[in-house]
């Protein structure tokens, strides 16, 4: 009888441990996907779609379609609208930082509010007050990219795909030696059915732009990336929001951001279906620069109020489910890179690097 009364408390080490420690820290990561989306405000992550924008004549085409596919009385289903995997899946499983309305804050360090300070600033940890054009000049600075690259176990493992052509310069994959498929690159040579598809279809192609080629083409390229190399490390960066924005296109800019979503999602489908990735990978999404609000949406840069504004999700292992933040808190941009080396266990020696976000 009395071994009977005894028995549910024969706890192992590990129930033990779980009862000392109610909220135990994530399991750490093997791998990072580190996504940027160009210039996507924090007003339409957290609201969805801008009703003044919406309803203005100059800046949205096919209303119609546009408010059924977008537009809901309620905000909180408006942003589920527009990014349904973001609020559905990464604000329920992982956190999300940046809604000002809530009190949560998250700026860009650097002086301009455009995209070279701005990824220079993600990639390195610091801001560089020297960069001050998105001119294709090699940054001399080293990204996180390039420091985990050189490090053992992760050689080779290491891989950007770009939609603008900026991106070589940016990681300086002459110095750095990371692979960078940027711009208008194809897969070469191309390594599978697949890649010499993706080259053929994206030659036969046009783009509404001279320097960015369509999100798809990034995407794809790096999904078979995923699929045979496994990469420990890897960074898409995403240009449409940024581009159709520029060009006061609200109903393409809208779209352009609900098509990342669902590439997100894309992304993460694939990685849970993967023995090599699943519940040993983390996903960070950021953006590069904010925007102006009414009529100055579609510019950014410094002096534009807004443009400095941003916002950071994350998803997966060694991240804590938070879901959206609302406490009164200040990031920033310059800490997305001791985040993303913190995940892998390792600590880069970058100069100024700001501190990572989740304190590993």
């Amino acid at each position: 009888m009395i071994l009977i009364l005894l028995e549910p408390l024969l706890l192992t080490s590990k129930g033990l441990a779980e009862m000392s420690d109610p909220d135990p820290k994530p399991a750490a990561a093997s791998h990072v996907i580190l996504v940027t989306i160009d210039g996507l405000r924090w007003q339409e992550v957290f609201s969805g779609v801008d009703p003044l924008l919406l309803a203005h004549n100059s800046y949205s085409q096919q209303r119609v379609r546009l408010e059924d596919a977008y537009w809901r009385e309620d905000p909180s289903a408006r942003r589920h609208a527009l990014m349904p995997f973001l609020w559905e899946t990464i604000a329920q499983e992982g956190v999300i930082y940046g809604n000002r309305a809530l009190g949560s804050r998250v700026n860009v360090s650097n002086q301009q509010w455009f995209s070279y300070p701005g990824y220079n600033e993600i990639l390195t940890g610091a801001a560089d007050h020297a960069i001050v054009s998105n001119a294709k000049i090699p940054n001399p600075n080293t990204t996180v990219l390039e420091w985990i690259n050189n490090q053992p176990g992760f050689s080779g493992r290491v891989a950007a795909f770009a939609s603008w052509d900026v991106f070589p310069f940016i990681i300086n994959e002459a110095r750095s030696g990371i692979p960078v498929n940027a711009g208008f690159d194809t897969a070469t040579p191309p390594k599978s059915e697949r890649e010499a598809w993706l080259n053929t279809l994206q030659q036969q192609t046009p783009s509404p732009w001279s320097s960015v080629r369509l999100d798809v083409f990034t995407h794809h390229y790096a999904l078979e990336h995923l699929r045979r190399e496994k990469p420990r490390l890897i960074y898409i960066a995403y240009g449409e929001t940024d581009d159709f924005a520029h060009h006061a296109e609200y109903h393409q800019y809208l779209d352009a951001a609900h098509r990342t979503d669902g590439f997100i999602r894309d992304l993460w489908l694939q990685v849970q279906a993967d023995s090599v990735y699943r519940d040993k990978t983390a996903l960070i999404i950021v953006t590069d620069h904010g925007r102006g609000a009414g009529g100055q949406w579609t510019d950014h840069e410094i002096g534009i109020d807004g443009a400095d504004a941003i916002w950071i999700a994350m998803l997966g292992a060694g991240v804590p489910a938070l879901g959206e933040v609302s406490a009164d808190q200040q990031l920033w941009q310059n800490q997305i890179a001791a985040t993303v080396a913190g995940l892998l266990g390792v600590t880069p020696d970058l100069p100024r690097m700001g501190p990572s976000i989740l304190g590993n």
